[in-house]
């Protein structure tokens, strides 16, 4: 595997156009999401984490925040080949990481169906009823960070 670097940064950070391409790649060209709905108002104030190889961005994920109390992480994506690699694990990890920091008690996702076992190696519980986002189906999970 090439040497990696792990960077996190706002929103308001130049490096958003690295991880925007990364998401358009995967999300609206791979998996059909319209282009208006994976930006949105979260991304100028989320905190951001990237994956680079040779300084080539190739994942991306997002934190933000829900209350005093929770964080969500969304917008989880790797380039198709770089998938199976351990970036997203790395990633999500740097965001919890973060938020414990800062001393966020809960973090949720929704996770695709998909990607659920990614999350549960990574300590997240699914919960509640299956439901369609994108029309890609997902179902949220929690994981307590104290």
């Amino acid at each position: 595997m090439p040497p990696l670097t792990l960077d996190l940064f706002s929103g308001t950070d130049p490096q958003l156009k690295d991880a925007l391409a990364v998401r358009f790649k995967v999300f609206v060209e791979e998996q059909g999401v319209p282009p208006d709905l994976e930006v949105d108002d979260y991304d100028g104030i989320a905190w951001h984490a990237i994956a680079r190889q040779e300084g080539r961005a190739v994942a991306t994920a997002r934190l933000v925040t829900l209350d005093a109390t929770r964080v969500k992480i969304g917008r989880v994506a790797t380039l198709p080949e770089c998938r199976g690699q351990g970036l997203a694990s790395q990633l999500v990890n740097l965001l919890l990481e973060y938020a414990r920091r800062e001393g966020f008690s809960e973090a949720v996702l929704d996770s695709q169906l998909t990607a659920m076992s990614l999350y549960e190696r990574l300590g997240f519980v699914p919960e509640g009823e299956v439901f369609l986002d994108a029309d890609i189906l997902h179902r949220r999970m929690t994981r307590r960070l104290t």
